[in-house]
């Protein structure tokens, strides 16, 4: 029996410690107003820095349903830096293909997408907080079908 308990505890220490990904620096995702995604409805993801030194891919995740009705969206992300400065982005991320088949990992009834923010990697130029701000960037008032907006800033393996 003591065997059996020493066994288990090694494998759930084993898994344990695979499950952790060393390369991820930030990860949040946020829910998106499930009777429309308007405009105004910021998301926003606060991030701690206290590393400058390394390079870093910066990655937004849409998560959609398949009744959202077009191949894309377009996201206004603001980034405001410790010193108060602010840069702005547009990102446009292609959701289907042009005969309507969905380009993310598919479970079901969502599809989940990542795409890179800002071409390549980058540092961050000064310690401190940032706050990204995310809007939906698309012409109609409110957008239907997406279900989730998520950051995730990780180690560049460059």
């Amino acid at each position: 029996m003591k065997r059996i308990c020493t066994y288990i505890t090694l494998v759930m220490a084993a898994l344990a410690l695979t499950a952790c990904d060393g390369s991820v620096y930030y990860d949040e995702s946020r829910n998106v107003n499930e009777h429309g995604w308007l405009p105004e409805d910021t998301l926003t993801f606060d991030v701690e820095v206290d590393d400058t030194t390394h390079l870093f891919n910066f990655l937004v995740e849409v998560r959609n349903s398949v009744e959202y009705p077009y191949s894309n969206t377009f996201l206004f992300i603001g980034t405001t830096f410790p010193d108060g400065s602010v840069a702005h982005d547009t990102l446009e991320c292609p959701l289907a293909s042009p005969d309507g088949k969905w380009l993310g990992k598919r479970t079901g009834r969502y599809v989940d997408a990542r795409y890179r923010l800002r071409g390549g990697s980058a540092r961050f130029p000064m310690t401190g907080h940032y706050r990204f701000a995310v809007t939906n960037g698309m012409r109609d008032s409110a957008i239907s079908g997406i279900k989730d907006i998520g950051l995730r800033v990780e180690y560049s393996g460059k």
